[in-house]
């Protein structure tokens, strides 16, 4: 048999299903494949990378972890790379261990009882390293890349050293500071130092660390022991193309939120404490006099729902306040299209000067102007004055301020409509984003004997 025909026969469907793959040999830089006792060299273009990514949860549910999670799959798709997709068990209940969802394939890890609470954090790590070491022997992935919390790291580290595969880390937030976030625990305690401690652990045993902000790599700096130069920046991003520049408001739509004739300030998201909107309610309560025509959208629900319509209640200005409750996700653009100026009023807290946002992005990606307070997050991704304005946090004198000067300066809208559009289009797309994974991987495979393939 000519080595032509050997290619041919092994790279058919039938044996590719068997799960073997070519491997590049790290002396003579050759991809091989054992095949019938012999070692048969292939052409480059069948060396694929695959990548198991172990991941907190994924669509169906809805939420900017699912959403970015998704978008960055994609992306390595484009870019040659086979993907594993698992899940641990803070998915919830599921239907079946393999889920096909839009077309993409979910394996899940089962939620059993005994998984809540700190105990119960123990039984999922360890659920989800079975889980992983299963799929590693099934599928033999090139890199485990687990994505936050520390409860998928830790399980992929330990899965890593036993099937002698490399770990990518992403660290979207970190675990000490979400749970404060979500008011499981306060900063300094026994819990918040137990967490930043196993944060730290993972970190430092990481082959690599992917974070999606410079706040979040200086962070990760500042524990100790961390070589910078293992540490990447993959920036949160938006997919331009799936986003209308300056979408016009939906008339009908309008007209059924009592907007005609209307100046609308607007959100979009959950309506979490950190987000601020108590001092958008007080800055409008503020603007009103000088601007009867104001009215503010709300679009979502969450935590503070009930305490922001008794505060409009309390300021006389429930009238001016329309909260459509959550609405489904492929309407939010519809709903965008009403907000004339969009508001994130966002309080300074560790999370906030860490961690960037996707929705101004978004913003900016759909030609909306908006104002934003001065943490971190925000600093990072918004230019004073030139895509749109800042000021400080918890004020909300300075948010009616910043407000009352766009109103003010409509001349002005289009030029920083277009400045925000470029400043993603240029600088924040998920290709550009995730092309960043190309040096990430490839700085850890070739210890392993394996290595990238970028041509296409």
């Amino acid at each position: 048999m000519t080595t032509a025909q050997a290619i041919s026969a092994i790279t058919q469907p039938s044996h590719c299903q068997q799960n073997q793959k070519p491997y590049r040999h790290p002396q003579t830089n050759r991809a091989y494949l054992a095949w019938q006792g012999l070692r048969v060299i292939l052409p480059h273009k069948y060396l694929t990378m695959r990548i198991l990514h172990i991941l907190d949860h994924s669509i169906p549910l809805h939420s900017g972890y699912a959403f970015r999670s998704l978008a960055l799959l994609t992306e390595q798709r484009r870019l040659g790379w086979e993907t594993l997709q698992l899940t641990t068990p803070k998915q919830g209940q599921i239907q079946a261990d393999e889920e096909i969802v839009d077309g993409w394939t979910f394996y899940r890890t089962r939620q059993t009882a005994g998984m809540s609470g700190i105990p119960g954090y123990f039984r999922q790590m360890a659920a989800t390293q079975a889980r992983i070491e299963e799929l590693a022997r099934k599928f033999q992935p090139d890199i485990l890349h687990p994505h936050s919390p520390v409860l998928n790291a830790i399980p992929a580290i330990r899965a890593g050293r036993k099937l002698g595969l490399p770990v990518v880390y992403e660290m979207r937030a970190s675990w000490e500071d979400a749970a404060v976030d979500h008011g499981t625990t306060v900063e300094g305690s026994l819990r918040y130092r137990l967490s930043r401690a196993l944060e730290t652990w993972a970190l430092r045993r990481a082959s690599a660390i992917t974070t999606i902000c410079e706040g979040l790599r200086a962070d990760i700096l500042s524990r100790g022991n961390i070589d910078a130069a293992k540490i990447t920046v993959i920036p949160n991003a938006v997919d331009v193309d799936s986003f209308a520049y300056a979408p016009p408001a939906d008339p009908e739509l309008r007209q059924k939120l009592g907007l005609d004739g209307c100046t609308v300030l607007g959100f979009a998201g959950s309506f979490y404490g950190y987000e601020g909107l108590d001092l958008l309610l007080e800055a409008t309560a503020r603007l009103l006099p000088s601007h009867p025509d104001l009215k503010v959208l709300l679009v979502g629900g969450g935590p503070q729902d009930a305490a922001l319509k008794a505060q409009a209640e309390h300021l006389g200005i429930s009238d001016r306040i329309v909260f459509t409750g959550r609405v489904p996700h492929a309407e939010v653009q519809r709903y965008y299209g009403q907000i004339d100026l969009l508001c994130y009023p966002r309080k300074s807290m560790r999370l906030t000067e860490l961690v960037t946002p996707l929705k101004p992005l978004e913003a900016m990606a759909q030609g909306k102007l908006l104002v934003a307070s001065d943490v971190g997050g925000h600093r990072e991704l918004i230019r004073d004055g030139e895509t749109g304005r800042l000021f400080k946090a918890g004020d909300a004198a300075a948010l009616s301020e910043a407000i009352s000067h766009m109103l003010a300066n409509r001349e002005q809208w289009e030029r920083i409509r277009l400045a925000g559009r470029a400043f993603v289009e240029k600088e924040r797309t998920w290709a550009s984003s995730a092309a960043n994974y190309v040096s990430v991987y490839g700085g850890v495979l070739p210890a392993h004997g394996v290595a990238v393939n970028t041509a296409s």
